[in-house]
């Protein structure tokens, strides 16, 4: 098995790709496009839904990022201990750096950047403009990766 991607649902489309383009690097693999119709209010078990994706990509990271036009609100600093996915990890090569230029563009962060692993990986848990939790982090030379 091969891990694929995220599915995000935001409330911008626009802003959030612009968001992990500047703060990630990651780049649209192709323009926005609407979408609707049987197939996807079956996959979705959503009647009639209806909306705008795109799917973005940086490394191996591929997010599929939903902007649906009828979504309901989520309140944006949800605890990661609600029930669901808590939130996706980021590899990066200097988590120090990464960390200053989230904080110096005012994304919220989940205080200080911490140490774990008698020091062997460092990470820190922040949101993105809809307050979707993703983890930086750097493992140190005995972690494994995936």
């Amino acid at each position: 098995m091969k891990f694929n991607h995220v599915g995000i649902s935001v409330t911008d489309l626009d802003r959030s790709m612009a968001f992990y383009r500047e703060m990630f690097g990651m780049e649209p693999l192709g323009d926005p496009f609407p979408f609707s119709g049987p197939q996807f209010s079956e996959i979705m078990d959503i009647p009639e839904v209806h909306g705008r994706m795109c799917m973005i990509a940086g490394g191996n990271l591929w997010l599929e990022l939903f902007e649906f036009a009828d979504s309901k609100p989520k309140d944006p600093a949800y605890p990661v201990s609600d029930r669901g996915i808590s939130h996706f990890g980021l590899t990066v090569d200097d988590v120090q750096v990464t960390f200053d230029k989230l904080k110096a563009a005012g994304v919220p962060i989940h205080g200080r950047l911490q140490t774990f692993n008698g020091g062997s990986m460092r990470a820190a848990y922040c949101r993105d403009p809809d307050g979707n939790v993703f983890e930086i982090m750097q493992p140190g030379e005995s972690m494994p990766s995936p």
